[in-house]
Formats: C-alpha cells, structure tokens, sequence
C-alpha cells in the first residue's frame, strides 16, 4: 500500500513538472515573437498610413499640399487667373426655395450687383457663383428665422455680363453669352463666320489681362489650324483683324485695292490680279509708294525686266501702291491710229 502511494505522488510531481516546463517554454517563445521586426509589407504600410502618435499628421499635411498645388488654377488655367461664371449686372436670375413656392423669384441683377428677393429684402450676389449666392440666400433666410433649413436654388436665366464681345471682320459681330467652356471657332460660327475681307489673326483680350492680348492665327479654313481653337472665357474681347490690302493704279486694265489673304503678295501676282497692263502702259517707269509715318517713299520697279524673269520678283507690304504709268508715245500713236481709223470712215462713206 505504501509503494502504490509513493508511485502515485511520484507520477504527480512528474506531471507538475512537465506543466511547468511547457509553460516556461511557452512564455520564452511568445517574448522571442516580440523581439523579431516587423515584416517588410506591415513596415511598408505603416510608413504609408502612419498613426498621428507617430507623425503621420505632417506627412498627410505634405500630401495635401503636393495635391492642391498640383490642380491650382494658375496651372491648369494657365494666364487666366478666374474662369468661373459670375453673376454680374444684367444677368437675370430664377430663385427658388424648396418646399416654398411663395419665396420663389425670377429677377435682373441691378448695376450695383444686388438682387431683390421676398422677405430678405436686397441681397448682394454680384461677383459670386450661382453656387456661393445660393449659400448666401439661404444664410439669410436662416438668420432671418424665415425658414429653418433653407434649400435654395440658383438658376441664371441669362448672363448678360458673362458673354464675349466678338468683333472685327466677322459676319455678325455683338456680344455672345457662354455657357460651360466654349472655344474660339464655337463663337465664330455663332457670329456667322468670318467675312471675305477677314485677315490671317485674332486677337483674345482676357477680362482681367488688359494689356497682354493674345495672337490667334486663322485661315479662311478654320480646320487648317486646329491648334488655333483655343478656349475663350467670361468677358473676352475676339477681334479678327482684317485682312492687309495693296493698291495698283494707272494704266492697267482693272485697278483696285488687293487683300493680301495668303500672307504676302508680290507684284507680278498683284499685276495678275489687276488684270495686267495695257498697251500704253509705260513697263519700265513702274513704281511702288511706301506709306509710312514719316510719309511717303517712292521705289523704282523694273516691272519690264520682271515680265521677262530677268529680274527678281517684289513682295509688296501692306498699303503699298504699284503705279504703272502710261508712256505719252505709246497714246500720242494709239491716239493718231485711232484718228486715221476714223478719217478713212468718213472718206469710204464720203465715197459711197
């Protein structure tokens, strides 16, 4: 019996110290878990998704500002430094309150940019976007105590003072309100397209660049420069200049002032144009007057030796005259056959 209890409590102390080894182990691997570093995916996230105890505020800070300079409108607008639609003078608006058909209004945006609406008496919306005038009405029907909770909307019927001023050798030259982000050949078609005394450039003045006028190039064509289709914005001025002309006069058979519409002009092309000369015409004593602001200058033409391609060709400039004169014998003879023409009439019939 004594033998079975000393083996009994032998097995016992056994097993207790086996539990206390494998919890001793146990303990030792869980510490060494700990001390080992982090995998390199959980390191990388949390170098992207830092805690704030641990900076990551600042970090997030120098995202948002990487992010809002990347889309600034000084960017993505380029010289323009405002492009949104804003209310002005003359734009008639349409306001609505929902679920208050009574506050409902349709008014014009006085001189002074202030709009009369029921109950907030005037209200100053000139300036502003269709989206901050509705902030500001409903602020003041909030604070007001007219209505609790205000939805406001703000439809422009029509912008008066956001249109572009299109001008110059167009067909239909006014004024042309915009909506959304319109282009140069969009107004162009508008305005009924340009006219046959159009010029090779327009010229964009942004509201709010006076003195930098941009320089368009255009072509009768307009699909042949389709770099030219730039983007126009509220309150522009489009002027399309017209064309340059050159003037031949004297003795050719059509004088008349020329369009340089394909950039130059020389004087065997406005010779052409003008018909070419006459038979009294006087070749060699051609010339061409320069207007400039010191006055007028004259240059000598060897138009003769040009007609015979012994002599280089002239480009004219814009409000040049080419005068070919008449050469006195060449009339004195046209004149005395056109006279011995008419005697031997009179004697033929004097003989009949």
């Amino acid at each position: 019996m004594q033998l079975l209890c000393w083996n009994l409590s032998r097995q016992l102390k056994l097993a207790c110290v086996a539990i206390l080894i494998g919890s001793l182990l146990f303990v030792a691997s869980g510490m060494a878990q700990e001390q080992q570093p982090a995998p390199a995916s959980e390191k990388k996230s949390s170098e992207i998704f830092p805690s704030a105890n641990t900076g990551g505020a600042s970090v997030n800070a120098g995202s948002t500002d990487e992010s809002k300079s990347a889309s600034s409108p000084a960017e993505t607008k380029g010289p323009l430094l405002d492009s949104a639609l804003r209310l002005g003078p003359g734009d008639l608006v349409e306001v609505s309150v929902f679920n208050v058909p009574e506050l409902s209004s349709k008014a014009r945006v006085s001189n002074s940019g202030d709009v009369y609406l029921p109950l907030i008496d005037y209200v100053h919306i000139g300036g502003l976007t269709a989206d901050e005038a509705q902030a500001v009405i409903e602020k003041r029907l909030e604070d007001g105590g007219f209505v609790k909770g205000p939805h406001v909307s703000v439809y422009v019927d029509q912008y008066a003072s956001q249109g572009v001023s299109v001008l110059g050798e167009i067909a239909r030259p006014g004024v042309y309100p915009i909506a959304g982000e319109p282009r140069l050949f969009d107004l162009i078609s508008a305005a009924g397209g340009l006219t046959d005394k159009s010029g090779k450039s327009a010229t964009i003045t942004h509201r709010n660049q006076q003195d930098k006028p941009a320089v368009i190039p255009l072509s009768k064509n307009l699909a042949d420069n389709p770099g030219s289709n730039v983007q126009v914005f509220p309150g522009d001025t489009v002027i399309v200049r017209p064309a340059d002309i050159v003037y031949v006069c004297g003795d050719v058979v059509r004088p008349a002032g020329l369009l340089i519409d394909r950039g130059t002009l020389t004087v065997l092309q406005a010779l052409a144009l003008a018909g070419g000369t006459t038979r009294t015409s006087k070749p060699n004593a051609a010339k061409i007057i320069h207007r400039n602001a010191s006055g007028m200058t004259e240059t000598h033409v060897e138009l003769k030796k040009i007609l015979q391609a012994k002599a280089p060709d002239v480009t004219l400039n814009p409000d040049d005259i080419l005068f070919v004169p008449s050469s006195g014998f060449k009339t004195a003879m046209q004149d005395n056959a056109s006279l011995a023409i008419q005697v031997a009439s009179l004697s033929l019939v004097a003989v009949r």
